[in-house]
């Protein structure tokens, strides 16, 4: 199964976040957001940002996992259900505080922003680094849109022992796509959000900024 044209890719972010990427024009990578003494609201596990911090990326721009901002292909992530589980410590939100910043692999190509992508969770050591969206190919997107589907996407992420194709499934549903440094707001599509209430919360984080992106509601992107 080949891969969609366009090609989403999805970044997570809490509501509270909102208001700073605004004012900061960009979704900025780990590194660039540590370097300006921003405080964002945390959503990620600590110790996996311990190994992102130590993984070289192999392809030009080079540099390391922080260096990058991060999308994935696909909504819905294990990564969602961590934090909405409440897993993820020192991280007082849940699904509803989520939201998407939605927009293309093609997109980034045509804008000339530098980027890689991955055939599994970047922070793998296995992981394999790609510079051209002609290898896009080498991800197994049949695990991704197969069905039972939720708004386009295979509704299972779990790996399983059995069939095999299922025995690294978690690992390629978190393929990540990778862009150095920042990225443009003005290259976001869209904001997905689950319900009409989060929709209002977006829409009052950014009442009083210049950036008024398009806010969809999308339930099947969420648990």
């Amino acid at each position: 199964m080949t891969y969609r044209n366009p090609t989403l890719i999805f970044h997570m972010t809490a509501i509270p976040n909102l208001a700073a990427i605004a004012g900061a024009g960009h979704l900025l990578s780990k590194t660039l957001v540590s370097q300006a003494g921003c405080q964002a609201a945390n959503i990620a596990y600590q110790n996996i940002q311990g190994r992102r911090a130590g993984r070289q990326v192999t392809l030009a721009p080079n540099g390391i996992l922080h260096d990058y901002v991060p999308f994935y292909f696909a909504p819905r992530s294990p990564m969602l259900l961590t934090i909405n589980s409440g897993n993820v410590p020192n991280c007082p939100f849940r699904q509803d505080d989520i939201v998407y910043l939605v927009s293309d692999a093609q997109r980034v190509a045509q804008l000339g922003l530098p980027y890689v992508f991955t055939d599994l969770h970047a922070a793998l050591h296995y992981a394999r680094f790609f510079g051209s969206l002609a290898d896009l190919k080498e991800i197994a997107w049949d695990l991704f849109y197969e069905d039972p589907q939720l708004e386009g996407y295979c509704q299972f992420w779990n790996s399983r022992h059995s069939p095999t194709k299922y025995a690294q499934r978690k690992e390629i549903r978190q393929a990540e796509f990778l862009v150095h440094e920042r990225f443009p707001l003005a290259a976001i599509t869209q904001i997905g959000v689950r319900n009409a209430n989060m929709e209002v919360r977006v829409r009052t984080a950014l009442g009083g900024t210049t950036w008024q992106p398009q806010v969809v509601v999308h339930p099947g992107w969420y648990y």
